[in-house]
C-alpha cells in the first residue's frame, strides 16, 4: 500500500470536509502553494484514495423521512444464494447501504424511504420477493444523533 505523509492526510481531510474547495483554498489552509497541492490531489485520485466527489442531499427536504436499519437472514448460505442476494439487493434504490455481517443476521441494510407506506411496499413487494429470504427484522430511526461521512485520518 502506498504511504501517505502528513501533508497528504491534511489534503484528504480538507477534501472530505468540503470537496468544493479549490486547490488554492486547500493550499492556503495547509501552508503550501497551489501547484504541489494540485499534483498531490491528482496522485491521491489516481491511486484510489479519493474515490469520487458527491453532493450530500438533505433527505428531509426531499421528503425521505423514514430511515430503517434492516437485518436480513437467509435460509441457506451456499455461495450461489449469497451471490444471488447481493446481485438482487444492489439495484434497489431504497437500499443505500448493505453490509454482509457476522452475528445473528447475515446482512444489514440501511433503507431510506418517504414514509411507512413506502417502507411496507418495499418489504412486502421487493424484499420479500427475493429468493432465500429467511427472516427480516427492522429498526426505525427516531432521531439522528450523528451522521458523518468523514473518516478520522489526522
Amino acid at each position: 500500500m502506498e504511504q501517505l505523509d502528513a501533508t497528504d492526510l491534511r489534503i484528504l481531510d480538507q477534501l472530505q470536509q468540503n470537496s468544493k474547495l479549490t486547490n488554492k483554498e486547500i493550499a492556503a489552509q495547509i501552508g503550501m502553494t497551489t501547484t504541489p497541492v494540485f499534483e498531490r490531489i491528482k496522485r491521491l485520485e489516481k491511486s484510489g484514495f479519493v474515490e469520487k466527489y458527491v453532493a450530500l442531499l438533505n433527505k428531509e427536504k426531499l421528503g425521505m423521512t423514514l430511515v430503517a436499519f434492516v437485518n436480513v437472514s437467509l435460509k441457506e448460505h451456499n455461495t450461489r444464494f449469497l451471490e444471488e442476494f447481493v446481485k438482487s439487493i444492489k439495484p434497489l434504490p431504497e437500499v443505500l447501504e448493505c453490509y454482509h455481517v457476522a452475528g445473528s443476521f447475515d446482512y444489514l441494510l440501511k433503507v431510506i424511504v418517504k414514509d411507512m407506506n413506502e417502507y411496507q411496499f418495499f418489504v412486502s413487494k421487493k424484499l420479500a420477493g427475493l429468493d432465500n429470504i429467511g427472516k427480516v427484522q427492522s429498526s426505525f430511526v427516531m432521531t439522528e444523533i450523528k451522521h458523518s461521512t468523514a473518516l478520522n485520518i489526522i
